[in-house]
């Protein structure tokens, strides 16, 4: 079996030869830590490393459902061992130059309807035909030899606005000014529609991506009431046409503590969850209440990799036994941290192979 064939029978449950061998990534400081101990000098990025490491991958057709064009990123001030920069979405950070650590969140690109407006009007224009790779038709005589899983991303409801407001701005106009919020998750809505109706018909896909990233440590960053009101059904129009096409796993990428949005999710065929931070959820009990109507990849727990060879052993037969419920593709829950060491790392990599 190859990679593709394995990642939809996985999915599909049904037999497999293997699991798929998949992996998150890793922090940059990861990578140049890891030099000091004999990793490959030249191997600067995440797919280099998993080239190096041999994992197996999936891909994205490389659309555009964000803004087009970008702002300009630009360092507006040096203060010596931090930046103050003007990033890719018109936000203004504050960043360490020495770490990737969370950045520091000073200026929002929308703090007004009027900013809004003007943001959708001169960014957001579904119709850009930048949102297409100009090289697709031969993309696509690539595609259909592939013998990995190949997807699509669709888009945010609320992760984005919420970076582009603010959670603070975000949360008040939830209440305050709901045409806001909901006119920015229309046009995100009627972009990836658009996007979707150019490639679809084109290349038989495996999957689809989303990306939110609003729950934290404790929950959701949205009542879950309002969310099913305005979220789910827009979610539902793009699953729906996905559908279509033959389209069946589509694949949320949220960190935190998720489990109230699930259902969410599920009434809107939105059916596998990534990555499953293992600190903020927990598998069995999704898997218990959703059963296979639910799929889940990552869940592996990061920080047992920093502990050292016994937590990683204790880890796997955690993750082995989720693997026996079905739905289920293991790797760790996010970014490998530079706290790894690359003797650990390579031990959980023979080690998970085994499970595999």
């Amino acid at each position: 079996m190859n990679t593709r064939e394995r990642f939809l029978n996985v999915f599909n449950y049904k037999p497999v030869d293997r699991y798929p061998d998949f992996e998150f990534g890793y922090w940059v400081e990861t990578l140049e830590e890891w030099k000091k101990f004999g990793f490959p000098e030249h191997i600067n990025n995440d797919w280099d490393a998993e080239r190096y490491f041999n994992f197996d991958y999936y891909k994205l057709v490389p659309t555009n459902t964000w803004i087009y064009p970008e702002f300009e990123k630009k360092v507006i001030e040096d203060r010596g061992d931090h930046q103050i920069l003007q990033d890719i979405d018109g936000t203004i950070v504050e960043i360490s130059k020495s770490s990737r650590s969370i950045p520091k969140y000073l200026k929002y690109p929308i703090e007004s309807r009027a900013d809004w407006e003007k943001y959708r009007n001169e960014r957001l224009n579904p119709f850009s035909p930048e949102r297409i790779p100009s090289n697709l038709d031969e993309l696509i005589k690539e595609y259909e030899k592939r013998d990995y899983p190949l997807g699509i991303y669709c888009t945010s409801m609320y992760g984005r606005i919420r970076d582009a407001l603010g959670v603070e701005f975000a949360s008040i106009s939830l209440y305050d000014d709901r045409w806001l919020i909901e006119d920015m998750m229309e046009t995100f809505t009627f972009i990836a529609l658009t996007v979707l109706e150019k490639v679809l018909p084109k290349i038989k896909l495996d999957f689809s991506w989303w990306w939110e990233d609003i729950c934290y440590n404790q929950g959701p960053l949205i009542s879950p009431e309002i969310f099913k009101k305005i979220a789910v059904p827009r979610y539902r129009r793009i699953v729906d046409y996905l559908e279509k096409f033959g389209v069946k796993i589509h694949i949320l990428d949220c960190d935190g503590k998720i489990d109230e949005l699930v259902p969410l999710w599920l009434d809107a065929g939105i059916n596998c969850m990534f990555p499953l931070e293992a600190a903020h959820t927990d598998g069995f009990k999704l898997k218990k209440l959703y059963g296979n109507d639910l799929l889940l990849m990552g869940g592996v727990d990061k920080i047992q990799l920093i502990k050292g060879k016994k937590s990683i052993d204790e880890e796997l037969v955690r993750v082995r036994k989720l693997m026996d419920l079905g739905g289920y593709i293991p790797h760790l829950d996010h970014r490998c941290p530079p706290d790894v060491t690359l003797d650990n790392y390579y031990y959980y990599i023979e080690k998970k192979r085994e499970i595999l």
